[in-house]
């Protein structure tokens, strides 16, 4: 099962996150990944993981172009200058001469900066001239919400193909799923899990029983479901390998609105105009 973007790549349906995963700064836990069937490898430069997709790629033996690298510009190097600089960078950290997907990583660097649209607009230039060139294959946004994508959509040649949100059952941000979806925007899960903040929920325990499978592989076909791409993490071969298998089963219609509908629960307590609850 693949994801088709509206300017004709298509992705895995389900991707690794890298966030936190090379915690004794080696390749152990992306290559393990590689192992267990990954092919998109969701990285960015406020991650510190970029050298080690790389790496593990390196020693995989396996040709970059059977992979997908999705990779994020931080707060920091917003602009249009700065963009520059930083993604050249994010090339050198990931030892290519491509990305595939290069993303805003959030919609202002922090709440002080009122006139953030403009700083939005002249970071998006830089990364459309890289898309121009052929060093991006598709341009994306991460933690843009929708009147934060449409100042881009509104003022920009082009179009972004892929979104990251936080989502998953019980924080689905029905509004923002519903805006990509009009926009033919693929829409990527972080934290599709919640980390584990809705493993005690009683309909993920009732759903994980009655489909034989397990309450991560639940939260991520509901994902898969929802046409939203999940990017999970997890640190053994084991656990990379089962959510890999939630391609193997269906939810049905009714358990899947009983999830579209669960109480609100699991959310990060991160939002890109507030300042971080912590949970």
């Amino acid at each position: 099962m693949t994801f088709k973007l509206k300017n004709g790549l298509e992705f895995p349906a389900i991707g690794f996150g890298t966030y936190k995963a090379a915690p004794n700064e080696n390749i152990e836990i992306i290559s393990r990944a590689i192992e267990a069937g990954y092919r998109y490898f969701d990285t960015a430069s406020f991650y510190g993981t970029e050298k080690y997709i790389a790496e593990a790629i390196k020693e995989s033996g396996i040709r970059r172009e059977e992979f997908f690298i999705a990779s994020k510009l931080w707060k920091t190097d917003m602009g249009y200058k700065n963009a520059k600089a930083a993604f050249n960078k994010t090339l050198e950290n990931l030892k290519t001469d491509y990305i595939d997907v290069f993303m805003i990583h959030w919609p202002r660097p922090d709440l002080a900066v009122k006139d953030w649209k403009k700083l939005d607009l002249e970071t998006w230039q830089a990364m459309e001239e890289f898309y121009s060139e052929g060093k991006i294959r598709a341009l994306g946004l991460s933690n843009f919400l929708p009147y934060h994508a449409e100042n881009i959509i509104k003022n920009s040649k082009i179009m972004p193909v892929a979104a990251q949100l936080e989502f998953h059952a019980g924080y689905t941000q029905t509004f923002a799923l519903n805006y990509y979806r009009e926009k033919n925007i693929l829409l990527q899960a972080w934290s599709p899990i919640a980390r584990g903040r809705v493993a005690d929920d009683e309909l993920i325990i009732e759903l994980a029983k009655k489909y034989n499978v397990t309450k991560a592989q639940i939260c991520l076909r509901f994902c898969i479901q929802e046409n939203v791409m999940p990017l999970p993490k997890a640190s053994s071969l084991e656990r990379m390998k089962e959510n890999l298998e939630s391609l193997n089963f269906e939810i049905d219609a009714e358990d899947i609105s009983r999830l579209e509908n669960m109480p609100p629960s699991g959310w990060s307590g991160e939002h890109p105009d507030r300042v971080r609850i912590k949970i």
